[in-house]
């Protein structure tokens, strides 16, 4: 059944009938986002997923309508003979602060249509600048001055309110608040950007949160990185946007009989200082409770005795909609185990790392002061240790402790604090008053932050330290998910390329991110300068231009919007980074005619050898002058694509002409990431493949069956010899739980991944790293067999290669891709192996049966053969019976 775009708002607004309870089309997103509000993109991308077991389900066409709230249609696409299930708007232009409703249609290829989807919105935000109403404001206060401002505004209405939206966007932090209650759910925001050149806003719905009469809209504005007090090695305190935290705001109403009214920031908003004393997104916040205000964002609150608001130049020239999704508090977490010293010290233990905040409820005296000190480690004596993650701190005096949330009592009560404007990353909490309080374990609780990225991915193994390790890896992956991707959530906070680009994977297995990673890329657009030069951390306030970057580490901008494209056949990341890619690769070519660079940091953290920096960094650069060349050809740009093309060739043979023995396949001096990286990154010529994969395994025999690499050797070693034929031994590699490995950290009491081997390492000693996380990918991929098809992206073509390796039983792994929900699982019983799969509709897959399987006697492959011996699968669900072949 279809609908006429006239009715489609009342469908949704009486209720869509029962029959399309049994949808088939599920998933509808615009801009990767559910029913998104605010939106900029004057031509977003609607995406969908047909949900249909049927064996062989493929959608022939589509139709998409797309409507206004009063039924007007700006949008019919006709009927598309494709199979496409990301397409971009090409209606009439859209307008700002508007409504719309969108709805797809399908044809079947047994030429029946299926029912039309339910329908999905989205919401147009400002859309230019020239829309915003409001002024930006602050209070007018010197940027070292401490106290945290708040700013209300009481503003009358006189009419039935039929929609409101709140506009907000922030230089540092804001908690917003309508008539006292907080409005969304989010933390953090606006997210972290270079400030100076981009600022981002968020848009609320609070229709229901008005009232008619008086009103009051509450800001308590936030540091953040804009406004960094705090001193670290990377001089985020002399970052040139520094300044005292401001917003703008519009509040849009619409009356229920047509008019509109809209409030915005200007100098009749009215401030005064709060009871967040001091707060830094990088050591912590400090509140005194008998400062607090009662009644200040309520109505009827006498303001006379507040300060005016000042006026603020904007910070930047471009403020862009938040399309991504948000931070949140995910998870709530209560303390395993509590230590008390005596009345005034105790240790809450929460039996795993995280990144996040504590909230702790405590009665005492007036003026108590509470400190909560957060560490990953405790000393023997039983107390927090921080000395493994405050090595980079610069403190100035004492008044701003590393790790550490400030809590002065009014005395009245049971009081709750939980810091509004910081997280940290820790597993323990010590609590250390100046005057006696009971406390017991329910008197602290934490929450697990971070970017609320939908779950992808889940993998289950008959190996309890395998699933450990993906769960660690996890873990440290949202720990480190803040809107950018991040290198640890205590010691740094630093958006590191190189730890990104290496649990890209990861994380798109495992989550479905890539709101967070197109934010990132502007980010990267906004720090690269003008020469194609990017720094090693993004964002910056300037540090990393000169040291730690270079293709190993900024590849990023290359990397991952190519590996967006493979996930999910989505083009734009590409298109949006295209010149900005090419940039970067034209500046390192003028550096190093040779093909041949040197700049970077290499094999960081390896446990003993250390591979040369010109193989590594000139591997990164051929991947990206690949990438670039495969761009400008799905571009049709032939001109662009013949050039780097021809340049990819250079730097391979000049890659190989110096470090690749061609009589013994050795390159360089033999070391694991040496004969792993050159085949990860295809540079290896293909009579030699074998050759150097056979010396690599053999090195890593004669290395005890360890590891000997550092961060990008070990994003390689794996994944070259389970796709290699070397499973078995990867799979020792990845399984073992001796130093040094992932399972050793598990075997010392790991939640999380650590920055180094050593779990005792004196330096580079975070117990909450990423750098080391490709494993979360590997499993998918060695293990799940499950891969995009660079053919054919955004899996309407699945590879599935599995590997069923010794010592390991049962395996199963789910990924809810771009077309669908993906299943490779398997079990082993003796000889026998019995193997599902799941195709979604809308898809096929090519399996490969590994060696040594073959098709059980008297079983019938489903599928088709093809010449190399794989099967094509249609959607559906398969099941194949192998017997192991000697």
């Amino acid at each position: 059944m279809t609908y006429k775009p006239a009715l489609l708002f009342l469908l949704v607004l009486t209720g869509i009938p029962r029959l399309l309870h049994a949808q088939k089309i599920v998933n509808l997103q615009c801009e990767h986002l559910v029913n998104p509000l605010g939106i900029d993109n004057k031509t977003p991308r609607f995406s969908w997923i047909l949900d249909d077991p049927k064996t062989g389900a493929v959608q022939t066409s589509y139709r998409i309508i797309v409507a206004k709230e009063t039924g007007e249609e700006v949008w019919n696409s006709g009927v598309i003979a494709s199979g496409d299930n990301l397409v971009t708007y090409k209606g009439n232009a859209l307008e700002p602060f508007t409504k719309y409703a969108w709805s797809v249609t399908l044809m079947g290829n047994d030429r029946r249509p299926y029912p039309a989807s339910p329908a999905a919105f989205f919401e147009t935000g400002m859309m230019q600048q020239a829309n915003w109403q409001g002024g930006w404001i602050s209070d007018g206060s010197d940027i070292q001055r401490k106290p945290a401002p708040y700013f209300r505004k009481a503003f009358l209405l006189k009419k039935p309110v039929k929609t409101a939206r709140i506009y907000i966007a922030a230089a540092g932090l804001y908690e917003l608040s309508l008539n006292a209650a907080k409005v969304g759910d989010h933390r953090l925001d606006p997210m972290y950007t270079r400030f100076d050149r981009r600022n981002l806003y968020i848009t609320y719905d609070v229709s229901q949160q008005l009232q008619q009469g008086q009103n009051v809209i509450g800001v308590l504005l936030g540091n953040g990185w804009y406004n960094h007090q705090s001193t670290a090695v990377w001089y985020f305190d002399k970052a040139p946007w520094r300044n005292r935290p401001a917003f703008c705001l519009d509040l849009r109403v619409r009356y229920t009989d047509g008019s509109e009214e809209i409030i915005s920031t200007d100098r009749s908003w009215k401030t005064a200082l709060s009871p967040v004393i001091f707060n830094s997104i990088y050591t912590g916040e400090h509140y005194d409770a008998r400062l607090e205000i009662p009644g200040w964002n309520q109505p009827g609150f006498d303001d006379s005795k507040w300060n005016t608001a000042t006026d603020r130049a904007a910070p930047s020239q471009l403020i862009a909609a938040q399309a991504l999704h948000p931070i949140r508090d995910v998870e709530n977490i209560t303390p395993v185990d509590l230590k008390k010293f005596n009345d005034t010290n105790y240790v809450f233990n929460l039996g795993r790392n995280i990144s996040g905040v504590s909230e702790i409820s405590v009665s005492g005296a007036a003026g108590t002061v509470i400190r909560l000190i957060h560490s990953e480690r405790l000393h023997a004596s039983g107390h927090t240790d921080l000395s493994n993650i405050d090595v980079h701190y610069r403190p100035t005096d004492d008044s701003d402790p590393f790790q550490t949330d400030i809590f002065i009592l009014k005395g009245k009560g049971t009081e709750i604090f939980k810091p509004r404007f910081n997280y940290k990353g820790f597993q323990y909490v010590e609590v250390i008053s100046n005057k006696p309080v009971e406390l017991s374990k329910s008197s602290l609780r934490a929450w697990f932050m971070h970017s609320d990225v939908p779950r992808a991915g889940t993998i289950e193994t008959g190996a309890p330290l395998i699933n450990k390790i993906w769960q660690a890896t996890n873990h440290s992956y949202l720990s480190n998910l803040f809107g950018y991707p991040t290198d640890c959530p205590q010691r740094e906070k630093n958006g590191w390329t190189g730890d990104a680009v290496i649990a890209l994977e990861t994380g798109l297995y495992n989550f479905d991110g890539i709101t967070v990673y197109e934010k990132w890329l502007a980010d990267h657009r906004d720090e690269q300068q003008p020469n194609g030069v990017l720094p090693a951390i993004i964002p910056t306030s300037g540090w990393g231009y000169q040291w730690a970057n270079g293709p190993d580490w900024t590849s990023t901008i290359a990397i991952i919007p190519w590996t967006l494209y493979q996930f999910y056949g989505d083009s734009k990341p590409l298109a949006d980074n295209y010149e900005n890619i090419k940039s970067y690769v034209n500046h390192i070519a003028a550096l190093y005619p040779g093909g041949l660079t040197t700049w970077g940091l290499g094999d960081w953290v390896p446990v003993k050898s250390k591979s040369p920096v010109e193989l590594t960094s000139s591997l990164y650069y051929y991947k990206d002058v690949t990438i670039l060349a495969k761009t400008a050809a799905l571009f049709n740009r032939k001109e662009d694509a013949t050039r780097y093309q021809v340049l990819a060739e250079k730097i391979k043979n000049a890659i190989n002409g110096k470090y690749l023995n061609t009589k013994t396949g050795i390159y360089g001096s033999g070391l694991q990431t040496e004969q792993s990286t050159p085949v990860y990154w295809g540079v290896v010529p293909e009579t030699m493949k074998a050759l150097v994969v056979a010396n690599l395994a053999k090195k890593v025999k004669e290395d005890g069956v360890q590891l000997d690499v550092g961060i990008l050797g070990a994003k390689a070693v794996l994944n070259v010899l389970s796709e290699n034929g070397y499973a078995d031994l990867a799979y020792q590699l990845a399984a073992r739980n001796t130093y040094p490995s992932w399972g050793w950290w598990i075997e010392n009491g790991a939640t999380t991944l650590y920055e180094n081997w050593k779990v005792d390492a004196r330096n580079d000693a975070s117990l909450n790293h990423i750098m080391f996380g490709d494993i979360g990918a590997w499993l998918y991929k060695a293990l799940g067999g499950i891969f995009p098809d660079p053919e054919h992206p955004g899996f309407s073509n699945i590879l599935l290669k599995p590997n069923f390796v010794k010592g390991l039983n049962t395996f199963r792994a789910t990924y809810n891709s771009a077309r669908g929900p993906i299943l490779s699982s398997w079990e082993k019983q003796g000889e026998q192996l019995r193997y599902t799969c799941r195709v979604p509709a809308n898809s096929r897959a090519t399996f490969f049966i590994p060696t040594p399987w073959q098709p059980q006697k008297g079983f019938r492959m489903p599928g088709i053969q093809n010449k190399n011996g794989s099967y094509t699968l249609p959607s559906g669900t398969h099941t194949i019976l192998l017997n192991e072949k000697y």
